[in-house]
């Protein structure tokens, strides 16, 4: 059994090391510059965020009732790197003229809507908690996280990457990182840092095929379309259908991600391949969604869900752990079904066994 509560020193970024460490040996300033900055400020992150957690010192979420309407706030750091940041929009409030403000707004809301209405969630905590999100954070800042109290969003660079706020699914990906840290908590390193990952690109992507009402033959199955900048040879930052086929740049290098068991990258960088390793979970789950068709949230994103908040996920499951719990869970739903027959053949597809 787990222990919740949300007390991992987790820092969880969109952009992985290996990207930015690609680009900040690049010859090119314009391009080493923001990466490396990028790479500085997320470390600096990363320790104040540990730091604040094993000593106690990170502010207490502020408790609220369950309710049907999010509590969303928006924040502009004016490219510093103070947090929040001014205020711009309340809940509630009429967009104004920053498309980047009106963007988050709209992707907390869109995340809110989808946890509460296809899984009865009340945000990301389950207990109401209010969303906030700073945007325009540092000057070039290639990245968008969760730091275990809010979103943050960078503005890219403008050479390889453009505006964070653009893909829903990036918004959804960061807020699911919130998600788990209140749920299965899983250890951000290895194959269960892997599996936290992978959670987020599933119902990152959930929330924007439900924002468009898409089927899962529908849907691109892609993570972060839109956020390469129009020069970089790629269509998105991770492919859920393809794993190892988002990009093939002369900048960023090729997608290292694997699909099945068979490419397994063993390595002590990204907190040992979270970002890499987590195209195996990740394609289980497209093949179990698009087995069964129509809206993925509602079978196939209902196993998953069933599993991250249920309590039996250890925070250092393995996948194998992780692909019995969805067996069996798939069970539990849906009896001896196309479901439970779908999720044990996906997981034998990418070389994940169950028995």
């Amino acid at each position: 059994m787990t222990t919740h509560g949300g007390f991992e020193p987790v820092f969880c970024t969109v952009v992985p090391p290996h990207v930015l460490d690609k680009l900040a040996r690049n010859d090119d300033p314009a391009l080493s510059g923001p990466a490396r900055r990028t790479l500085m400020r997320d470390s600096e992150l990363r320790g104040r965020r540990r730091v604040t957690t094993e000593f106690g010192l990170a502010a207490a979420p502020t408790a609220k009732a369950p309710s049907d309407q999010p509590l969303r706030t928006i924040y502009d750091a004016g490219h510093t790197t103070a947090l929040p940041g001014s205020k711009v929009r309340a809940e509630g409030s009429e967009p104004g003229q920053d498309a980047t403000v009106n963007r988050a707004y709209a992707g907390l809301g869109a995340t809110f809507d989808l946890y509460l209405k296809a899984y009865a969630r009340h945000s990301i905590d389950g207990d109401g908690l209010p969303l906030d999100a700073t945007v325009h954070f540092d000057e070039g800042y290639n990245n968008a996280f969760w730091n275990g109290e809010q979103m943050v969003f960078g503005d890219g660079d403008g050479e390889i990457f453009l505006d964070f706020t653009i893909p829903i699914d990036v918004i959804g990906h960061e807020l699911t990182h919130g998600v788990t840290q209140y749920t299965a908590n899983l250890t951000y390193y290895g194959q269960p840092g892997a599996l936290n990952e992978s959670m987020s690109d599933v119902f990152g992507s959930l929330i924007k095929q439900y924002t468009l009402g898409q089927t899962a033959a529908e849907a691109d199955w892609l993570i972060g379309a839109g956020l390469l900048a129009p020069g970089v040879t790629g269509k998105a930052l991770r492919s859920m259908k393809e794993p190892g086929s988002a990009y093939d740049d002369d900048v960023l290098g090729k997608d290292p991600q694997p699909g099945t068991m068979d490419d397994y990258v063993r390595t002590g960088r990204d907190n040992g391949g979270v970002h890499i390793n987590s195209g195996i979970p990740n394609h289980a789950f497209y093949l179990v969604a698009t087995a069964l068709g129509g809206h993925a949230w509602e079978k196939a994103g209902q196993i998953w869900f069933d599993v991250l908040t249920g309590g039996e996920l250890s925070d250092r499951a393995l996948f194998t752990d992780f692909a019995k719990l969805t067996v069996a869970a798939a069970k539990a739903r849906y009896q001896e079904g196309d479901e439970l027959q779908a999720v044990s053949k996906a997981w034998e597809q990418v070389g994940v066994r169950i028995l």
